[in-house]
């Protein structure tokens, strides 16, 4: 059996906060030598209502009920969105698990069913392989002068994308 065959993507549940956050924490912390805790993203201690609310949601990936990554999508007005906390463990990773992929399709749906316009995101320079895959996914670079005012910007960020959700093609499956 393929790893694939092993991922599910659900919708964000409470007994999923703790795995999220150390698997968010980990990464940043330990493969990128980012200086940022849980305290500092407080979005992740309230999902629920951060995340899943208005047009937003958030959704994980998982193998075996084990959280291997994670997406989520503000909800910024006036058809706008943030795609935000998009990380997934470094064995997951790739075109054999397809488990971004999966996790952004499960997000561009959304977006598309919600009827938003654009979707914004933010990053760290040193994310270089998450910059190609959101390139690769149809999202431009933008200048930070560019993101709509009710943006939230994360001191780390620094390099900034724009999905236009309206002119793209759908997506070929569902992972909803």
């Amino acid at each position: 059996m393929k790893k694939e065959d092993h991922i599910c993507i659900d919708v964000y549940r409470e007994e999923y906060k703790h795995a999220i956050i150390h698997l968010i924490t980990g990464i940043q912390q330990k493969e990128f030598g980012l200086p940022i805790t849980a305290s500092d993203q407080p979005d992740l201690l309230y999902i629920p209502s951060f995340y899943q609310s208005n047009h937003g949601n958030f959704w994980v990936a998982l193998q075996h009920n084990r959280v291997v990554g994670c997406i989520g999508l503000l909800d910024l007005g006036e058809g706008q969105a943030a795609l935000r906390k998009m990380f997934v463990d470094a064995t997951f990773r790739g075109q054999t698990a397809s488990t971004a992929r999966r996790l952004l399709d499960t997000l561009l749906h959304w977006a598309e069913s919600q009827r938003l316009k654009n979707i914004y995101l933010g990053t760290t320079p040193l994310f270089l392989a998450a910059h190609r895959f959101y390139e690769k996914n149809g999202f431009t670079e933008i200048a930070q002068c560019a993101l709509p005012s009710t943006f939230p910007i994360m001191k780390v960020d620094t390099k900034f994308y724009k999905y236009d959700v309206s002119t793209a093609d759908s997506c070929s499956s569902s992972f909803t």
